[in-house]
């Protein structure tokens, strides 16, 4: 997969973290999705549709490009702009409550999002699982804690994060909070590979945020966390 092919889309004005493209790149080229025509695919806290444009491009698949922080609206006109509009479905709703005829998706994907909504034990097997279908996948990638410092998100990561420090796990307990399910036949977590590309990305641009983060990198970012990769296939 050739991520240069989406530079022109990633900009100061589309980012909202470390570079999505890099981090859904990753997982794209460690579990290759295999579909048939019309599947449909789940792009769960899209933000402004990068991975969304990103899953349509490089999948062919039917995308509906799900986020709470940005309209539909700007969302749809977005993706009319960058020529694939009728191939995504923008939609707005919490990650609590969808709104989605259950196994609907071939694949669910969350790119540096899931993180904020699913931290709990059991969202998974209830609020996510039932819109996967049988032999499905769900694909994850977000910010997290080294499996080294397990446990000491709050001591660690407070100064830069202060309360939502607790929103940072290690990959191992990812893996406990997918849980089990007779649905579920596999679940992996690793530590991802595009750590320093990613957030090279986002730390070179004029952004605000960015420019905060900037502070914390070499002395708390680079430390002590890391992108969790997650992959989970159903039954």
């Amino acid at each position: 997969m050739n991520i240069d092919n989406y530079n022109k889309y990633v900009t100061a004005e589309t980012m909202m973290g470390p570079n999505s493209v890099r981090i859904l790149a990753e997982l794209l080229d460690k579990y290759p999705l295999r579909l048939a025509p019309g599947d449909r695919i789940l792009d769960l806290g899209c933000g402004t549709g990068l991975t969304s444009l990103m899953i349509a491009k490089e999948t062919g698949a039917d995308v509906f490009a799900n986020d709470l922080w940005i309209s539909a609206e700007e969302n749809g006109k977005r993706f009319a702009a960058w020529g694939v509009g009728k191939r995504i479905t923008p939609v707005c709703e919490d990650a609590n409550d969808l709104h989605f005829p259950q196994k609907q998706f071939r694949a669910v994907i969350s790119i540096d999002s899931y993180h904020y909504f699913a931290g709990s034990r059991g969202f998974f097997e209830e609020k996510i699982l039932p819109f996967v279908g049988d032999n499905g996948v769900v694909l994850i990638g977000i910010p997290g804690l080294k499996d080294a410092y397990a446990g000491r998100a709050r001591a660690l990561l407070s100064d830069w994060l202060g309360d939502d420090s607790d929103l940072f796990k290690n990959p191992k307990c990812w893996r406990e909070l997918i849980g089990h399910s007779d649905r579920i036949e596999t679940v992996e977590t690793w530590e991802m590979d595009c750590f320093n590309e990613a957030w090279g990305d986002w730390l070179a641009t004029d952004n605000q945020f960015a420019r905060g983060d900037r502070r914390y990198f070499e002395t708390v970012i680079k430390p002590y966390t890391c992108f969790a990769g997650i992959y989970v296939k159903t039954s």
